[in-house]
């Protein structure tokens, strides 16, 4: 056993530092320093855990993801929400069910958002996976190699081992840590990541049982996962030891029953969205008025951001960090739009998010008479600009897909990483609402066509709309909001 044990160790040393390796150097030669490499090991990799006076308490440790209601421990419900910022898209649907508690249960439920890697891993690569993820999204062939070999049995093998071994104690403080206002630790928890399940099971049990047993079997805190993946999921995704997994679609339905968890298990709402995005029709007149008020909504937010209200319009995003090769992309859209004619037929709006050099880049391009551009970086009204759009153009992330169905917005997708948005490629197009391609003249060709065709995208409108689930964040919170009630009221009981 010990032989196992030390030559599983060695195995799962050299696995991720020979990648890290390859990514960090990768990342050297590209931006031709050397000394950029250096300086990634020298401040991330031996980097020291945070004491854990450092860490702080649940208010403390993340200030603006804590519901702030004074209240004492008898007269509300915490919920500890469980993340890493891996992507964009685990603290934006984490912040969504915090406002959908905030919203439907004003001052009842404190929400606990805690990014456990970074906060609470022991020791690099574990305290350091954001920055891993970035250098990976930027080479996907490394994040391909991650993914696929995370789905072997050896590689969830290997992470559950890992995990337990390295990570139970510091993940041990952090679930047992005081929720919220209050001096207790949280009533519920909840996953928004794919590794956030396995180990969190475990010490829930250990913290229920008083150390007697770590058989997710034996816990009593209630655990639900919400899965933020769309088309396609990694497999740590789905434990059979939750009470809940709510899932968007049919696909991911079908994926968590392949890894055992029962029908009772599994909820079907939609994906988690901000609140912009959120609908709380639920008789069709509503639906019909929202519809007839749709074009006088459109006009009106054209106004507010400097927008020609006639001109047919394509948004372009290439999510919060700006990834996906946006520039050649935008370039070859706005020359074949601005060739369009001597005056404007069309308008561009890319947003570039954080990726500073793009958005200076295609500042100073000189676009065609055709065609009238507006470049944004990071922007905290994304659905403003999707309800004042005709067309997205976007990387194929989850999130953005999902709000994009809800503004009936026909998408065209060019980019995904490998494994984990490759099955939204499929999910859009089988819906009839948009089309892949990595060419930047195939997408400026098809986008272009769209544009010209008024039939054409009511009818890809229409099939996204149908695609759409825009009451997903409240029901996800409502279902999770009577989990939590229904522990207090049987402890009471009790």
């Amino acid at each position: 056993t010990s032989r196992c044990h030390k030559s599983i160790t060695t195995m799962a040393v050299l696995h991720i530092s020979l990648l890290l390796l390859l990514a960090a150097y990768t990342r050297a030669f590209t931006s031709h320093s050397i000394r950029e490499t250096s300086v990634y090991f020298k401040s991330y990799a031996f980097s020291p855990v945070p004491s854990s006076k450092s860490r702080g308490s649940a208010a403390s440790i993340s200030v603006a993801s804590t519901t702030t209601t004074s209240s004492n421990d008898e007269n509300v419900y915490t919920i500890q929400i469980l993340m890493s910022d891996t992507g964009g898209g685990h603290r934006a649907s984490a912040n969504a069910l915090r406002d959908a508690f905030d919203v439907l249960y004003p001052g009842k439920i404190q929400c606990d958002i805690v990014d456990i890697y970074t906060d609470y891993g022991p020791f690099w690569p574990f305290n350091d996976y954001v920055n891993g993820y970035k250098i990976m999204a930027e080479y996907s062939f490394l994040w391909e190699a991650f993914f696929y070999f995370g789905t072997t049995d050896f590689g969830l093998c290997l992470n559950d081992w890992l995990l337990t071994t390295f990570c139970f104690e510091p993940f041990k403080e952090c679930l047992n840590r005081p929720s919220g206002t209050t001096s207790k630790r949280a009533d519920m928890v909840v996953s928004v990541h794919p590794l956030c399940q396995d180990l969190p099971l475990k010490i829930l049990a250990d913290l229920d049982t008083n150390g007697k047993s770590r058989d997710p079997k034996d816990r009593t805190t209630p655990f639900a996962t919400v899965v933020t993946d769309l088309g396609g999921a990694h497999p740590t995704w789905f434990n059979k030891g939750v009470d809940k997994c709510y899932v968007p679609t049919d696909v991911l339905y079908d994926r968590a029953r392949d890894r055992k968890l029962e029908p009772s298990q599994l909820v079907e709402f939609g994906l988690p969205i901000r609140k912009g995005f959120w609908s709380m029709e639920h008789a069709p007149e509503e639906s019909l008025k929202k519809d007839r008020d749709t074009a006088k909504e459109k006009v009106k937010l054209r106004q507010q951001l400097g927008l020609e209200e006639g001109l047919p319009t394509v948004l372009m995003v290439g999510g919060g960090d700006g990834m996906g090769g946006i520039v050649d992309i935008a370039k070859s859209l706005g020359r074949k739009l601005g060739s369009s004619g001597d005056e404007a037929r069309y308008q561009l709006v890319v947003v570039c998010g954080k990726n500073e050099a793009a958005k200076s880049t295609l500042s100073s391009v000189e676009w065609g008479k055709g065609v009238k551009v507006q470049v944004q970086g990071f922007v905290n009204n994304m659905d403003e600009w999707m309800k004042a759009s005709d067309a997205l153009v976007t990387k194929a992330g989850p999130g953005t897909i999902a709000e994009a169905s809800i503004c009936g917005l026909p998408c065209m997708l060019f980019n995904y990483l490998p494994g984990q948005e490759e099955g939204n490629v499929p999910y859009v197009e089988n819906a009839g609402f948009g089309k892949y391609s990595g060419n930047p003249t195939v997408i400026a060709d098809t986008v272009t066509s769209w544009l010209a065709s008024p039939e054409k995208l009511e009818v890809m409108r229409n099939a996204a709309l149908v695609a759409a689930r825009p009451s997903a964040t409240l029901d996800i919170a409502r279902d999770l909001a009577e989990m939590v009630f229904a522990t207090k009221r049987t402890a009471v009981a009790v």
